[in-house]
């Protein structure tokens, strides 16, 4: 597994490695990032899911950027050069500038691959995969209500410039939404769909809804969506069904937050400390993987 994505230090070089967390911070070689919200919310989430699974710990390629674009540039420069040689199982993509002509030339790459990776995508990746016109080869999204009307409107190209009609929608569309980005072939094969109430959908259907345990407080927590796609990053990686990975992520996210008790004042990394847990009680029921 490889998760891809800038953090927002202007001065963190291009860092490469499999990934450890020490106390609350994460750990890549010798660098320290904070288990905060955007990529190191996704990979501490990832890591303590493959942790529980017992999977190796997942590699990361991380870079800083704070909007100037060069470590966005980068990161994509390395995967265009390099992919074919790291060849993952499982490449995640999160946080970085949405470069249209770079994701072009990061999915040509891609598929020049022996066997291609399961792809999955977030944030400023998943925007850039949309604008680019490769949405449909990826594997999973995992949108919120803003970043499913930006997939649902074809003239879009980032969601700051999503029509009027679409970005003043209300939750309740979000079905019709999600039929527009798969007509448009800006979704890939799996959405998961963030939100109040998570919608999971495949191939242009909602497949599973999930709202219990209902914890309003995880959307004043940054970081919580973040962590559903670590979670279902793992769990693919785990060779789960992807549809079932999305029900599961949605599903555990919530009771961890649950568990916690959280508050608008929580950290998500005591959200994430409570997947383990999670798992232990949930996890046989929900897919079948049983784990003495």
């Amino acid at each position: 597994m490889l998760i891809a994505g800038t953090v927002p230090q202007e001065d963190l070089p291009l860092i490469k490695g499999t990934v450890r967390r020490e106390g609350d911070v994460l750990k890549v070689n010798d660098y320290a990032l904070p288990c905060t919200q955007g990529t190191s919310a996704m990979v501490s989430a990832a890591l303590t899911t493959t942790s529980y699974l017992g999977l190796e710990p997942p590699r990361v390629l991380l870079v800083g950027d704070i909007g100037k674009g060069k470590g966005s540039r980068e990161l994509y420069q390395y995967l265009i050069d390099r992919i074919t040689d790291l060849s993952p199982r499982v490449l995640a993509l999160h946080y970085c500038l949405p470069i249209v002509r770079l994701m072009q030339k990061f999915y040509s790459s891609v598929e020049k691959c022996k066997k291609k990776p399961l792809l999955i995508a977030d944030a400023g990746s998943m925007y850039a995969a949309k604008a680019a016109g490769v949405a449909s080869g990826f594997d999973i999204f995992t949108p919120d209500l803003s970043e499913i009307s930006f997939l649902a409107d074809p003239e879009a190209v980032h969601p700051a410039y999503i029509s009027h009609h679409l970005f003043s929608n209300d939750s309740k569309r979000i079905p019709e939404l999600i039929k527009k980005a798969y007509s448009n072939k800006a979704a890939a094969k799996v959405l998961l769909v963030k939100g109040a109430v998570d919608y999971i959908a495949k191939s242009g259907e909602i497949i599973e809804t999930v709202e219990e345990p209902n914890i309003p407080e995880l959307e004043c927590i940054g970081g919580t969506g973040d962590t559903i796609t670590g979670i279902v990053t793992a769990l693919a990686y785990a060779e789960l069904e992807l549809e079932d990975a999305a029900i599961i992520s949605a599903k555990a996210n919530r009771v961890a937050g649950q568990m916690s008790k959280a508050t608008p004042a929580t950290k998500v990394g005591e959200v994430i400390d409570y997947l383990p847990s999670v798992f232990k009680e949930n996890i046989c029921q929900w897919s079948g993987v049983c784990i003495r």
